[in-house]
């Protein structure tokens, strides 16, 4: 009984430390807020690694003391200083409109679009839509049903054209045929079946930009975000025109040759998201419950499954497109299938040393090492 009666005084302590807690991490935040200010007045980087470094090597020094490891200590002072650095940021977007520009977002009802309207704003651009799906709504200030309805396209600075895959190639040339006097930056997955489009866009003299954002609408923008610059111009030029439109302290800028864009994605995008519906497709024959498959679930089935289920949860159009229209995808086909091969007689050989050495480099294909 002594036990039983002392459990919900220790709850009830914890629940005074969590409030104190909370407390201290309102005052750390409001901190963060100030920080964020004068960052945002004279334009000074939000992200400082070296300040981020020392406050991890801190929290790892105490771990000992708290009784828990260095690792779980590090991922509590991480999550608090994601939001410190998210306070500071959200308190400068209202300096940093002074230095945003305009943005026209092409499809604004989509995952993608809305998630751009979402984070174009904290950037500090102001940004208008073109969807037609807002076609039989009420007209809305900034939300047009299609791109001859916005007034004055050349007061944009910049055009993002973020529509299905199967129609960048039509909207891309709609918009290029217009001359706009700002960038136009196509998102898609795929780009070779563009280039007709970006040739005419480069010969009629526009700015025409190519980039890939390598995450989905769910992503938050306040982790690292990742952009894909396929550039066709000069890399340096290219990265200076669109760093404006994506000053933003998560915000990785990476720059490659755009012919090689495609080669890269298949592998990235094609192989991966191939093996995810192999999965899945390969259980269907099992002939399995896939309820006792959840039940009796290792560690790496449980994974896989996990990974297997973002791909197979995504639109089968989105990811159709994006198997057929890039053009290397037969050498990801055939790399997959004599990959496959290799292991089946490795297996059936019970040869372990060809079996340890073959896991050995799908290891540092992996991982880099």
């Amino acid at each position: 009984m002594h036990d039983e009666e002392e459990l919900p005084r220790l709850r009830q302590a914890i629940a005074d430390v969590d409030r104190a807690m909370l407390d201290l991490l309102r005052r750390r935040m409001d901190l963060a807020a100030e920080v964020g200010k004068i960052k945002a007045a004279t334009g000074a980087a939000v992200v400082v690694r070296d300040a981020e470094d020392r406050v991890l090597t801190r929290a790892r020094e105490h771990a000992e003391a708290c009784g828990v490891s260095e690792d779980v200590m590090a991922e509590i002072f991480h999550a608090i200083m994601r939001g410190s650095v998210e306070r500071q940021h959200r308190v400068g977007v209202a300096a940093r409109v002074k230095r945003g520009g305009r943005v026209l977002v092409l499809g604004g009802a989509g995952a993608m679009g809305a998630w751009l309207e979402r984070f174009l704003p904290l950037v500090g651009h102001r940004v208008d839509a073109v969807d037609p799906a807002w076609g039989s709504l009420p007209r809305t200030e900034g939300r047009y049903a299609t791109l001859d309805d916005v007034p004055d396209p050349d007061a944009f600075d910049y055009i993002v054209v973020s529509v299905p895959l199967a129609l960048t190639q039509h909207v891309l040339s709609e918009v290029v045929e217009r001359r706009p006097k700002g960038v136009v930056v196509e998102i898609a997955s795929i780009k070779s079946h563009l280039v007709p489009a970006l040739e005419k866009g480069r010969s009629s003299g526009l700015k025409v930009s190519s980039l890939h954002p390598m995450f989905g609408p769910g992503k938050s923008p306040y982790e690292p975000l990742t952009f894909v610059l396929a550039c066709r111009d000069e890399p340096d030029g290219e990265r200076q025109r669109l760093e404006a439109l994506l000053r933003h302290p998560y915000t990785h800028l990476i720059t490659i040759p755009f012919a090689h864009h495609d080669r890269l994605m298949g592998w990235l995008l094609g192989l991966a998201h191939l093996t995810g519906m192999l999965f899945g497709s390969a259980l269907t024959r099992s002939g399995l419950d896939p309820a006792e498959l959840q039940a009796c679930a290792s560690t790496t089935f449980t994974r896989q499954a996990d990974t297997a289920q973002s791909v197979l949860s995504e639109d089968p159009a989105l990811y159709l497109d994006i198997q057929r229209l890039n053009p290397h995808r037969d050498e990801v086909y055939r790399a997959t299938r004599d990959a496959l091969d290799q292991l089946v007689k490795l297996v059936g050989a019970e040869d372990l040393e060809g079996f340890r050495t073959t896991l050995a480099a799908a290891r540092g294909a992996v991982t880099g090492e």
